[in-house]
């Protein structure tokens, strides 16, 4: 069974920094194309960081320079550091990979999420 799981959201003052983590259980995360989204209530969920299958990686503009994604192949897991929190930037942070097989057929899989509240 495939799973993603998030960890490290927590209660962040304003400005300050946080590091989630995405563990990788019944699949590799090596090579696979991962990201970070973040959903708020009543909106869409939005891509703040990924890395693509050639190893690429892209940023949201709003986060460029305060975010940074990174993955570890030896511990399967994939991180986001969070630097300078704003309030906006609350949110429920998700953990995305994906692969495609040469035939074409294509996998997905979502992490449960974890809660990002930056607030004083």
């Amino acid at each position: 069974q495939v799973q993603l799981v998030e960890s490290g959201g927590a209660l962040v003052q304003p400005g300050g920094s946080q590091r989630l983590s995405c563990a990788g259980s019944g699949i590799s995360l090596t090579g696979k194309a991962v990201a970070w989204y973040r959903q708020t209530p009543g909106k869409q969920r939005e891509l703040v960081a990924a890395i693509t299958y050639g190893g690429d990686i892209n940023y949201v503009d709003s986060v460029k320079g305060r975010f940074t994604i990174s993955r570890d192949n030896s511990k399967n897991t994939v991180y986001l550091q969070m630097k300078g929190l704003k309030p906006e930037e609350t949110a429920v942070y998700y953990c995305h990979a994906e692969y495609r097989l040469q035939s074409g057929l294509g996998f997905s899989y979502w992490g449960q999420g974890t809660q990002v509240t930056a607030s004083s």
